[in-house]
């Protein structure tokens, strides 16, 4: 991808780069250093003095990741020349670690990216524990990565999701205020306590059952493990999660044959970073 602008004023190089290219302070001082920001053809630093007229040109050429491309199943729920929207199954991480560097949805994607001759890197904007499922919103390029970011810190981006519960709320919807914290290391997991970050879920009641409820969750804030946290803390915990559920929700979970958490990314909702125009992604189905 190339970004490109023609001038129509004179002005430093900087000011066009941010507010006509809407570039990052970070992808900025990145290419600088790179000589990879050009005037008329010739690399130029930030304080340079762009004339009525220059072409102002940004090669952004993706570096060649560390893992290796994979085949297999990929399910693409949108896809443009900017962004690509995918459904994640459970059991896949989401980017390989030290650990693992296959099987991931990040070697699924590059894959994807071989096989249809897109010269594309793996930059997710949302993420997914493990066993979580559904909606995963990726940018092609380190641009779009950051416009992404910037929409989501601002909190433009509405995600929802589909849990099924043990018990259910009383209140057929209502709000969820518990700050969240991590646990002393070694641990990664996270509790309710009072020293945390402010945490707010919404939630609303879908279906009830006999002994469980199916639940649509918006989580207003975006903590690590929030909404299996938020669940577990109301006493109605995520079915089939091995962390944060009860004895009585596991057995529940067991009879009902889930073998991880059923805890799905149905639908999210954004602008558009290039267009602006309003865009909603959902999963086929929750499953």
């Amino acid at each position: 991808m190339e970004l490109t602008h023609t001038a129509a004023r004179p002005g430093r190089l900087s000011t066009f780069l941010k507010n006509e290219l809407h570039m990052s302070s970070g992808l900025i001082n990145r290419l600088k250093w790179q000589d990879k920001i050009f005037v008329n053809g010739i690399p130029r630093h930030n304080d340079w003095q762009v004339s009525a007229g220059d072409v102002i040109t940004v090669p952004l050429d993706e570096p060649t990741p560390d893992y290796p491309a994979e085949e297999g199943e990929l399910t693409v729920l949108y896809e443009d020349e900017h962004i690509l929207a995918v459904d994640k199954p459970a059991g896949m991480l989401i980017h390989p670690s030290r650990a693992t560097n296959t099987g991931t949805l990040a070697n699924r994607v590059l894959g994807y990216y071989q096989k249809t001759g897109q010269k594309s890197a793996f930059h997710p904007i949302t993420r997914l524990d493990r066993d979580t499922f559904g909606v995963v919103l990726l940018a092609k390029n380190a641009h779009v990565h950051a416009l992404l970011n910037d929409l989501q810190e601002a909190g433009c981006l509405e995600k929802t999701y589909e849990a099924l519960v043990y018990g259910g709320p009383e209140a057929d919807s209502g709000s969820i205020h518990a700050p969240i914290a991590r646990r002393p290391l070694p641990s990664l997991l996270r509790y309710v306590n009072q020293n945390g970050k402010p945490s707010h879920t919404e939630y609303r009641v879908l279906q009830r059952m006999e002994g469980y409820s199916r639940l649509a969750l918006v989580p207003v804030t975006g903590r690590t493990h929030q909404l299996r946290v938020h669940c577990a803390h109301m006493g109605f915990p995520i079915l089939g999660d091995p962390q944060y559920g009860t004895e009585e929700s596991q057995q529940l979970s067991a009879r009902l044959n889930l073998h991880h958490q059923h805890l799905c990314a149905t639908t999210l909702i954004f602008p558009h970073p290039i267009t602006g125009i309003m865009l909603t992604v959902n999963t086929k189905a929750a499953r």
